[in-house]
């Protein structure tokens, strides 16, 4: 059985391609094999992903007749996997030397272990390459990834760095097609799930960022990053909670982390004026968290700026309250 199966999903990207590919097949690691996946590309994405399956017999290529976007891709992917270890890696990524063998080394000698990943350079294309020793010398540790991302309530995991055990990627299933942009963060929550996670202390690949990347649209809009994010735990929670002792609180935690931190945005908008986008945060917060509508941080929204900004915070403020004076009311009925 082959060691380490590759999948490269492709779309528009034959520009970067070449390098991708090389990058995975000039690793120490040899048996391995590589799928490029070309997602309906109207640019050369084909024609390189053909004559590097030419050059190399390691390398084949799909060609999908139309766009069918990331996450068919990516399954189609996981469904042609085979191989003992798995690794999903976008086309305008590159592996570093040694990284396959440092992550295969660890699960080689540790069942347990189901997922491993390690630290991601984020390299801006327009600037030099960055360099990273060959010869790496590392450590690595077992991670509680749960209750770690919980805790930030976000995603801890490089993806191109994330190799995978392919046995544990078939039985915990494919990305979910209702996370477009968190998908990933919650496959590495149903890992973390299921067993141990390693995490390497060393570079195992660089993150080209460049103008256009598929996620430049969506981080330039964070509050759908706070709603997917928490799309993501509520999804995690439901599949693998009932397995988790201390399910209802980390669940509790990731969701007020996120919570919080599209309140503390929302404020920030509200002091920029930016009333109505400022305004939505906050409330939008208050729904994931109820908590965090009976300890507002009055502090700040008494700072807002201009007349209707004042107006719209006080109102807000006596909202808050009427609903904490109206909730003890109903207490002291019920007894």
């Amino acid at each position: 059985m082959t060691k380490v199966d590759i999948v490269i999903p492709c779309y528009n990207y034959g520009r970067f391609l070449e390098p991708c590919v090389r990058s995975v097949l000039a690793q120490s690691v040899r048996d391995l094999r590589v799928l490029i996946i070309d997602d309906g590309s109207s640019d050369d994405s084909l024609s390189v992903a053909k004559s590097l399956a030419e050059r190399d017999p390691r390398v084949s290529v799909i060609s999908h007749p139309r766009n069918w976007g990331h996450i068919t891709t990516y399954n189609e992917g996981i469904e042609w996997a085979s191989a003992y270890y798995f690794l999903l890696l976008s086309a305008d990524d590159l592996l570093v030397p040694g990284a396959l063998e440092r992550a295969t080394r660890i699960m080689d000698a540790n069942s347990d272990v189901v997922l491993v990943h390690g630290d991601g350079i984020i390299w801006h294309d327009n600037r030099p390459f960055p360099k990273v020793d060959a010869q790496q010398h590392f450590a690595w540790m077992r991670q509680d990834l749960i209750r770690d991302m919980c805790a930030i309530g976000g995603n801890l995991i490089c993806t191109p760095t994330s190799i995978a055990r392919t046995s544990v990627q078939k039985s915990i299933g494919t990305y979910s097609s209702s996370l477009p942009h968190t998908a990933d963060m919650e496959m590495w929550l149903r890992f973390a799930a299921r067993g141990a996670v390693a995490r390497i202390n060393a570079v195992q690949a660089v993150y080209r960022k460049h103008l256009a990347a598929m996620s430049n649209p969506y981080y330039a809009e964070m509050p759908l990053d706070y709603r997917q994010r928490a799309e993501a735990f509520e999804c995690f929670f439901q599949k693998c909670g009932k397995h988790l002792p201390d399910a209802r609180n980390l669940k509790r935690q990731a969701l007020y982390t996120i919570a919080r931190q599209a309140l503390l945005d929302g404020i920030t908008l509200l002091r920029r004026g930016r009333i109505d986008r400022g305004m939505e945060a906050v409330r939008w917060s208050m729904q994931l968290s109820p908590r965090l509508r009976y300890l507002p941080p009055i502090w700040y929204i008494l700072r807002f700026p201009g007349p209707e900004g004042r107006r719209r915070a006080a109102s807000a403020v006596r909202q808050a309250i009427g609903r904490l004076l109206g909730k003890f009311s109903s207490r002291r009925m019920i007894k």
